[in-house]
């Protein structure tokens, strides 16, 4: 999920797009609310909104304040699993999808806590899990990514104990630490 949601993302920041003046329909707020979801809800109300359309690209259905982007659950994973970034984040990530090298001195936020399920914790171009292998399933969490000293004695690898803090994409240059929250 995290990997698909960010590689919809990449050329939106929380300042693109108009706001539409009209109110959302009762589907939107349905998105907007699990958007909203995946952080606490006081940075939430003032975050930029994006939702997927069918096409797989990215729709803009709020205007955000705060620096930070909401997105909301893909059905296509088997997790529930929003997040919320902050600007570094989305550059980070940004770079991680264009597989260029992530930005230096930008440590960057990242909120999901309704959790997150992903195809694998060794390789960030994964798209579904290895032979043997069941997709890596993370409660509610928050990742640290763009701050490769902070990563130094927490475990990694292919199975790791999502109920403690690992190390995501360990031995790459998008090695993030996911810190459980509950």
């Amino acid at each position: 999920m995290f990997r698909t949601a960010f590689a919809l993302c990449l050329c939106l920041s929380a300042a693109t797009g108009a706001y539409a003046a009209d109110p959302p329909t009762a589907a939107d707020q349905k998105i907007i609310d699990s958007a909203m979801s995946a952080a606490p809800p006081a940075l939430a109300k003032d975050a930029a909104i994006m939702s997927f359309s069918a096409d797989g690209s990215m729709r803009h259905l709020r205007d955000g304040t705060n620096g930070y982007t909401c997105m909301p659950d893909i059905p296509t994973t088997p997790g529930v699993d929003p997040m919320c970034a902050d600007a570094n984040a989305m550059e980070w990530a940004s770079a991680m999808f264009a597989r260029k090298p992530p930005p230096e001195g930008k440590p960057g936020f990242i909120y999901m806590l309704m959790g997150g399920s992903d195809p694998s914790n060794l390789d960030p171009y994964a798209t579904k899990p290895m032979d043997g292998h069941d997709w890596v399933k993370t409660g509610p969490h928050v990742m640290i990514v763009g701050a490769p000293g902070m990563l130094a004695g927490y475990p990694g690898g292919a199975r790791p104990d999502t109920s403690k803090p690992y190390v995501m994409f360990p031995d790459t240059p998008y090695a993030h630490l996911m810190l459980p929250v509950r």
